[in-house]
């Protein structure tokens, strides 16, 4: 029952090729080699936090950054960065798949745009997320991570990914989030945040 549930949570994440609006694989995602690993049941949480400058940025044009529940956002009062959340619930090879999602809306136009179903896959380096249009596009490129460790129990091993630098994923990802919110201020220049993924799983 559990991976009948993990399944359908899952089912429709890109964990091969990434489609962008114009139907060609994004930047740095992995392309399918006919065979993937068994997706088993996680637990643990992906979480971000804007950098410097990022929400005060998206604030002045508008843009405001909402969590998808079970994702969450939360806002630090200073209103200079916000903390995104979202809990993992199954894992595919170097694919995490977190339950949930965030979106960015135009507070000033009504539009927005949703990131549901956000997988973290820390070999192709991307968050691909599944977009309204009902395709799947790596949002954001990891550009780094700071360090990798693990943690063996008896029944369970966790692997914590720390330092998670996180960018727009290419100028092609960067014009679809601009066009789709009637903004200019999403570039693949500058550090969206930094991030943390917890992952545990049984042996």
């Amino acid at each position: 029952m559990r991976r009948t549930l993990v399944a359908a949570l899952v089912g429709g994440v890109a964990l091969a090729a990434t489609v962008l609006a114009g139907g060609s694989p994004a930047s740095g995602t992995a392309l399918s080699t006919g065979s993937s690993p068994d997706t088993v049941p996680a637990t643990g949480a992906f979480s971000f936090l804007t950098g410097n400058g990022i929400l005060p940025t998206w604030t002045s044009d508008d843009i405001v950054l909402i969590g998808v529940s079970p994702g969450a956002v939360t806002t630090a009062p200073s209103n200079l960065n916000a903390r995104v959340t979202l809990p993992i619930v199954a894992k595919t090879g170097s694919a995490n798949a977190a339950a949930g999602g965030f979106r960015l809306y135009n507070t000033k136009s009504g539009l927005g745009i949703r990131c549901s179903s956000p997988t973290i896959d820390t070999r192709a380096h991307v968050v691909d997320c599944v977009l309204p249009t009902g395709k799947n596009a790596a949002l954001l490129a990891i550009r780094s991570i700071a360090s990798v460790s693990q943690v063996k129990g008896s029944s369970t091993v966790t692997t914590i990914y720390r330092g998670m630098i996180l960018r727009i994923n290419g100028q092609p990802m960067a014009d679809l989030l601009n066009t789709a919110l009637d903004t200019t201020t999403f570039s693949p220049y500058v550090t969206v945040g930094s991030g943390d993924l917890i992952v545990t799983i049984d042996k």
